[in-house]
């Protein structure tokens, strides 16, 4: 692994982390959606991670790397969360069945909150990291002068 292989790998968790950022804040605006655009009630939306086999930044240094694996993360997919919907009773919604009552969405905006701090927090030691390698650098080239 080279010396900036780590900047590849802070940027793949930077561009996943804000990705994860969006799709949190896409449900805490969405916690009380009850028709979506095909008729259906929102369902809570989460991301998914993988080991990135090449990082999206290794084409700048591809002449450093040939043969190595970057590593980082990327998101495979955004998937649908697909447990039960929360029925509430309101008889005067649009939205509501013969019986009276609402399909809500499955977002409960406190685990959205705490995912969306761990979300922040990951971030955050991601720039961190980026950071310190960027300073690693400069000294590193302040020292050939």
């Amino acid at each position: 692994m080279s010396f900036l292989d780590s900047l590849n790998i802070s940027g793949s968790a930077l561009t996943a982390q804000k990705l994860r950022m969006d799709v949190i804040s896409s449900n805490i605006a969405n916690a009380s959606t009850t028709r979506t655009e095909n008729g259906d009630t929102y369902r809570r939306k989460m991301v998914v991670f993988s080991e990135a086999t090449n990082s999206p930044f290794s084409g700048v240094l591809d002449s450093l790397a040939q043969a190595e694996n970057l590593g980082g993360v990327e998101v495979t997919a955004i998937v649908e969360d697909q447990s039960d919907l929360k029925p509430v009773y309101d008889p005067d919604h649009p939205d509501a069945d013969e019986s009276g009552y609402v399909m809500m969405p499955n977002v409960d905006t406190v685990d959205e909150m705490v995912d969306m701090m761990s979300a922040t927090r990951s971030y955050q030691a991601n720039v961190t990291v980026f950071n310190a390698v960027k300073l690693m650098a400069t000294k590193a080239l302040e020292i050939g002068r």
